[in-house]
């Protein structure tokens, strides 16, 4: 994976981090919600884990979340 993709992943991260923050949740009760354990929710989230995450379960936590998909890759114009 190049330094890009990797940025964008981090981003990406960073992004559902801050989206789980503003709707209250904890990282147990969003992995509960997406039918994922806690473990994979946080290393997802750490800047620097190169874990993978599935279109599916992307869309599983854009919908626990209450944020359209669109809106977890808008960090281009963003210091996250």
């Amino acid at each position: 994976m190049n330094d890009k993709r990797l940025n964008d992943m981090r981003l990406l991260g960073l992004t559902i981090a801050y989206y789980r923050r503003i709707r209250g949740l904890t990282q147990m009760e969003l992995a509960e919600a997406v039918h994922i354990s806690r473990t994979h929710i946080s290393n997802i989230e750490a800047p620097g884990s190169k874990t993978s995450l599935s279109l599916n379960k992307l869309f599983d936590i854009a919908e626990a979340l209450e944020v359209p998909v669109k809106n977890l890759f808008d960090f281009q114009n963003t210091s996250l």
